[in-house]
């Protein structure tokens, strides 16, 4: 029995795949795959519940909904910056925002010259993985976009590769997003 990639797939074709007696499936695979199914559909559910208590917390509150304004953030982003730092009074600046979610080279400085290594990855792993994946988002769907930010993507892109050029925007955003939290501004498309 094959059941196509997807989850679309999984949800319709399975049912029918159950209720077929000709299908030659065993009643003991008949009986496991029934129970594995109605966990998948009480898992989608949970999710289901999860997005709508996202999606109702964006619409009522106002940093939520400015955050929301940066390509690459969703509702779940925004919630989950803002539960983690509040208004951002903590950081001095947005650099050390972005520092502190492990989005800046680590410094390696000995008589007066600077040498930027890796990434850190120091920090909050899952609001740095949720920023990384929504910049992921933001230059696989570059296309032919000519606005600043896509050609500050396509450029570091071109001269730094692809998983240099996500980190970067993660960055930026992060920056982004401190920025309009600590000194409650309005999003604005920025030069890049």
């Amino acid at each position: 029995l094959i059941i196509p990639v997807g989850r679309a797939s999984l949800m319709r074709l399975v049912p029918d795949m159950l209720e077929n007696p000709e299908n030659d499936l065993p009643n003991l695979a008949r009986a496991t795959l029934a129970d594995a199914f109605e966990h998948l559909k009480s898992l989608n559910q949970n999710i289901d519940n999860t997005e709508s208590t996202f999606d109702a917390f964006a619409k009522v509150s106002t940093n939520v909904q400015r955050i929301m304004k940066v390509r690459g953030i969703g509702p779940q982003t925004a919630t989950a910056i803002l539960a983690s730092i509040g208004n951002g009074a903590q950081f001095d600046k947005s650099r050390d925002f972005s520092a502190w979610l492990g989005l800046v080279p680590k410094q390696y400085s000995t008589g007066g010259k600077p040498r930027l290594g890796r990434i850190t990855k120091h920090g909050d792993k899952y609001l740095r993985t949720l920023l990384v994946h929504g910049a992921r988002t933001v230059i696989a769907n570059l296309g032919n976009k000519q606005d600043r930010l896509s050609q500050w993507c396509r450029g570091v892109l071109e001269r730094r590769g692809m998983n240099r050029a996500v980190v970067a925007l993660a960055a930026k955003n992060a920056r982004i997003i401190w920025s309009l939290i600590h000194n409650q501004t309005e999003y604005e498309n920025y030069a890049a």
